[in-house]
């Protein structure tokens, strides 16, 4: 455990065992139970006051019965003990909840009856994010998450008080990039108890008292609301890519599920004028579910941002209630660019990646938590976004390189090795724009035409890759090719390639993937040996074939 003059530091990655929020339990649901309860005892009064002290009172009001009786002292010694019960439940799942950081992971403990024990080392951290929900954001306090490899396995800290979690965030990532340490990191321990030397800064502020308490307070809630999602210490004030609201909302718009959603309306519309109402009511309900998930989407990507730090990529969005993640280098496995045919008259595109870390959250757009790192921008903003995600692939035969993905049509000459035109009966329409290309460590896919897909994968990143040929293919001297990288969002494929082609694409891939992987420093990102990163992740290469 930490020594006394380190019990005095401020900071919470001491090693030390540590308490969250004394408000945690009501902000993890106490709020909602005490009003379930609340609606239990207004709905089930009369039987309770019946039951209790054996007051008849059916067809008359339980609280004048009380009155009468004489039973006040006896109904609020109940409210009492209830509210009791209550605290106590909740005090103890606030002790028993605590958390510790070292320089190998984080760690959480928690539960009453059923204890658990969830623990995230730091080398194996693919982002950290904070989240501030609206209740909870009202009294000061956020959510932070540790995203590690592995499906769901993040680890919370659910709840810091709002500038205790952008502290830690920065010593969470200080301690996984391997940064040169001040002082020796104190050896965790878990003989003693959890520390409380900090309850000022669990809550994020220094105590006040009385009316001036109140006004500090209030003051503070209100500089959060308006203050920007990233931190001006640790991220540029400006995010490198605005979204108007205009054009968030006009993406929302001309989407796919607002087609259907309009075509439902039209045909409720049509079939209620008919004179069958019946039918109607059946519909309204996935009418106003889809109004609902719409409204979600442009309320979660409003006041989206993104910048650079020195311990990665900054990516914050949310109106109410706000979210914003860091994810280190080397930690994104591929990326996706594409374009629906809606958004070709306004040149609108998506950006979304592919990370080792599988989370059940919900992030902007809509998208699982941190796949999209852009909701909706202009090919600039698709440049501005790649040069931060990929860093060192940002010259200007990258960027024509990319145009020419996203795009282009397939002529030749172009920078890609394009499918052949034996290939057009398989792909009638978008053979010519099916092609790959190989620059400075990156492999790109391009596809599609109805929908424009450009597919990115950071050599350093790939697992494997794939080449398989059916009979048919075989007989045209075709084949298929798939890039392996961690589960997502994100599909890297080509449904069609030339033969020749193909074996390329394998060999200098399979030679390339493990050049890059053992180049690669960006796992210990701010170390004293690690270089400039050219990639983006720590994962090695192995070629397969089909």
């Amino acid at each position: 455990m930490s020594s006394p003059t380190r019990a005095a530091s401020t900071s919470l990655a001491d090693g030390a065992w540590h308490r969250l929020h004394p408000a945690t339990p009501l902000f993890r649901g106490g709020i909602f139970m005490v009003a379930v309860l609340g609606f239990i005892l207004a709905n089930l009064r009369e039987r309770l006051v019946d039951f209790f002290f054996r007051v008849p009172t059916y067809g008359g009001d339980p609280l004048d019965e009380i009155f009468r009786r004489g039973a006040v002292g006896w109904a609020l010694l109940a409210i009492a003990v209830v509210l009791i019960v209550i605290l106590v439940v909740f005090y103890l799942m606030w002790r028993m909840h605590t958390f510790r950081v070292d320089a190998e992971s984080v760690e959480v403990r928690s539960g009453l009856l059923l204890r658990s024990n969830r623990r995230a080392r730091l080398d194996r951290i693919q982002g950290v994010n904070i989240s501030r929900p609206l209740v909870p954001r009202l009294f000061g306090a956020a959510r932070l998450d540790v995203s590690v490899a592995g499906q769901d396995a993040t680890v919370q800290l659910a709840y810091l008080g709002s500038a205790v979690a952008d502290e830690l965030r920065r010593d969470i990532l200080r301690l996984a990039s391997g940064a040169k340490q001040a002082a020796a990191p104190i050896a965790p321990t878990d003989a003693a108890p959890p520390s409380d030397a900090h309850p000022d800064a669990l809550h994020g502020s220094a105590p006040a008292h009385g009316f001036e308490g109140a006004s500090r307070f209030a003051a503070a809630r209100v500089q959060e609301f308006l203050s920007p999602e990233l931190d001006p210490d640790a991220a540029p004030p400006a995010s490198v890519v605005r979204i108007p609201p205009q054009r968030l909302a006009g993406s929302i718009v001309f989407s796919l599920s607002t087609l259907v959603l309009v075509t439902l309306a039209v045909v409720m519309a049509v079939r209620a004028a008919t004179g069958n109402p019946d039918w109607l009511i059946g519909a309204v309900v996935p009418v106003l579910g889809g109004l609902g998930y719409s409204f979600s989407r442009f309320t979660k990507s409003l006041r989206y941002s993104i910048a650079g730090t020195p311990d990665g990529v900054r990516v914050g969005y949310g109106l109410l209630s706000t979210n914003n993640e860091t994810l280190p280098p080397g930690r994104i496995h591929a990326i996706h660019v594409f374009q629906p045919l809606l958004w070709r008259p306004f040149g609108w595109w998506q950006v979304r990646i592919n990370k080792a870390e599988r989370s059940a959250n919900r992030g902007a757009a809509g998208q699982a938590a941190s796949t999209t790192t852009l909701p909706v921008g202009t090919l600039a903003d698709v440049m501005k976004v790649l040069e931060l995600i990929l860093p060192g692939y940002d010259d200007d035969q990258a960027r024509a390189l990319v145009t020419q993905g996203l795009l282009g049509t397939g002529h030749a000459g172009d920078g890609f090795a394009n499918a052949p035109r034996r290939a057009a009966w398989r792909r009638p329409l978008s053979w010519r724009r099916t092609g790959y290309a190989v620059d400075d460590g990156v492999v790109l896919f391009r596809r599609g035409v109805i929908t424009r897909d450009l597919m990115l994968v950071p050599l350093a990143r790939l697992q494997s890759v794939g080449i398989s040929q059916g009979p048919l293919q075989r007989m045209q001297r075709l084949a298929s090719a798939k890039l392996h990288t961690v589960a997502g969002p994100v599909t890297a494929s080509l449904p069609v390639v030339a033969q020749a082609q193909a074996l390329v694409l394998f060999q200098a891939l399979a030679a390339g993937a493990v050049a890059s992987a053992e180049a690669d420093t960006t796992h210990r990102w701010r170390s004293e040996r690690a270089a400039a990163p050219a990639g983006t992740g720590t994962a090695g290469a192995e070629g397969a074939g089909a």
